[in-house]
C-alpha cells in the first residue's frame, strides 16, 4: 500500500466536507504529478460527477449476478489488469447501495492481478491498492428484493471481512450549506442541517411511498395537451414451445407487470414535465440510469429532452423506444417490453436521487 497517498486521502477527509469537492481535489491532485486515479461510482449519474467518472460494473468487469465466491472477468496480463497495477488510487462513490458481494469480488481480483508485485502473496486486502469507498448510510442502502432489515443490514458492505481493514473516516461540516452564508445566518442554517439528519435517521416525519400518486397528481395540474404511450409486451418463448400457443401471458397479463428499472406499459407525458431515464443509453453524453430530463417536444416514435442533471445540462437529446428485458429473477419466464425507458420524477426514491446534486 502507498502510505503517502494513505496518508494524505486521511487529511483531505478530515479537513473537508463535501464528497464530490473531495473526490474532485484528490484525483486532480494526483494527476497533477502524472499519476493515474480510477474513480468509479455505483451509479452511472453519480460517476458523471467525477472527472474520468466510470460506473463500476464498467471499469473492473464486474458480474451483474455475483455471490460469495465471484471475481471479475479481469485477467492478471490484460491490458486493464496493468491500468490498475500502475493505479495510485480508486475512488468508488455511492459505495453503501452496493451488496458487499461486489466489492469482495474486486476484492479477489485485485489480490490475484498484483500477487506477483506482492511477493506472491494473496492476503492483502484489494492487492495493497489504497480504495476510498464513499457513501452515506443514512440514504442509501444495497436493494434486497423482499429483504428483511437484517438481509439489507447483512447485505452491506460494513458487514463484509473487508470492513475489518477500513478506516471509518466522518465529514462533519455541511459546505453545501454554511458556504457564503452570514453570521446571522449559520444558526439558522445549522438547525437545518441536524433538521435534514433527523429526517435521514428516521426520528422526524413518518415512512411514505407515495411517489406515484404524487407523479399522477402534480401532472394533472400542469397545462398542456396529454399523451399516452403504451407499450408492446411479448413473451421470449423458447425453442420448444415456439410452435404451441400460450394462452397465459397474454399481452393483458404482460402489461400489468411492473418491475424494477423496467418502464410501466403506461406512460403519461406533457411538454415540461420532468422525466428520468431508467437505463443507460451513452453515458459519454450524460444519459445514464438516473439522468433527469424536461421534456420539449412528444413524438410517435421519439421523445425530445433537454438535460437539467449531470455534466451535461441543458443539452438537447432524443430518447428512443427500446425492447427491455427485466432483470428481476422473481419472474419465472422471460418476456420484454418495447417502450420508452423513462419515467416521471417529479417524485423520485432517494436511491435515483442520489447523486443528481452538485
Amino acid at each position: 500500500m502507498d502510505n503517502d497517498v494513505a496518508e494524505n486521502t486521511r487529511k483531505a477527509l478530515h479537513s473537508l466536507s463535501g464528497k464530490t469537492f473531495i473526490w474532485r481535489a484528490l484525483s486532480s491532485a494526483l494527476r497533477s504529478k502524472g499519476e493515474i486515479v480510477l474513480t468509479v461510482a455505483s451509479s452511472g449519474i453519480a460517476a458523471l460527477l467525477i472527472p474520468g467518472g466510470r460506473t463500476t460494473h464498467s471499469r473492473f468487469c464486474i458480474p451483474f449476478n455475483v455471490d460469495e465466491c465471484s471475481t471479475c472477468t479481469i485477467k492478471p496480463k490484460s491490458p486493464l489488469a496493468q491500468l490498475i497495477i500502475r493505479a495510485k488510487l480508486i475512488i468508488w462513490d455511492e459505495a453503501s447501495m452496493m451488496h458487499k458481494h461486489f466489492f469482495e469480488a474486486v476484492d479477489r481480483t485485485l489480490r490475484e492481478c498484483l500477487k506477483d508485485h506482492n511477493n506472491g502473496r494473496t492476503d492483502i486486502p484489494f492487492g495493497g491498492k489504497v480504495v476510498v469507498l464513499g457513501g452515506d448510510f443514512r440514504q442509501i442502502l444495497p436493494v434486497v428484493p423482499k429483504g428483511t432489515r437484517p438481509d439489507v443490514v447483512y447485505a452491506s458492505i460494513n458487514s463484509s471481512k473487508l470492513w475489518r481493514h477500513c478506516e471509518v473516516l466522518t465529514l462533519t461540516t455541511n459546505m453545501r450549506l454554511l458556504h457564503g452564508c452570514s453570521p446571522d445566518e449559520v444558526q439558522e442554517r445549522t438547525y437545518f442541517a441536524k433538521w435534514v439528519l433527523g429526517i435521514e435517521d428516521g426520528c422526524i416525519g413518518e415512512v411514505s411511498d407515495d411517489r406515484i400518486q404524487v407523479n399522477n397528481y402534480v401532472l394533472s395540474l400542469i397545462p398542456g395537451e396529454e399523451r399516452t404511450y403504451l407499450s408492446y409486451d411479448s413473451v421470449i418463448a423458447d425453442t420448444a414451445s415456439v410452435n404451441r400457443p400460450d394462452d397465459i401471458h397474454t399481452p393483458e397479463f404482460l402489461n400489468t407487470i411492473n418491475s424494477s428499472g423496467l418502464p410501466n406499459h403506461k406512460i403519461t407525458l406533457k411538454v415540461g414535465v420532468p422525466i428520468m431515464l431508467l437505463r443507460n443509453l451513452d453515458i459519454t453524453a450524460g444519459l445514464c440510469n438516473g439522468t433527469r430530463l424536461i421534456v420539449t417536444k412528444m413524438g410517435r416514435y421519439v421523445i425530445e429532452g433537454r438535460v437539467i442533471s449531470g455534466s451535461n445540462v441543458g443539452e438537447k437529446v432524443y430518447i428512443p423506444r427500446l425492447s427491455l428485458t427485466p432483470s428481476d429473477t422473481r419472474i419465472p419466464f422471460k418476456f420484454q417490453r418495447r417502450q420508452f425507458p423513462i419515467a416521471l420524477c417529479f417524485a423520485m426514491t432517494i436511491k435515483k436521487k442520489s447523486g443528481t446534486i452538485t
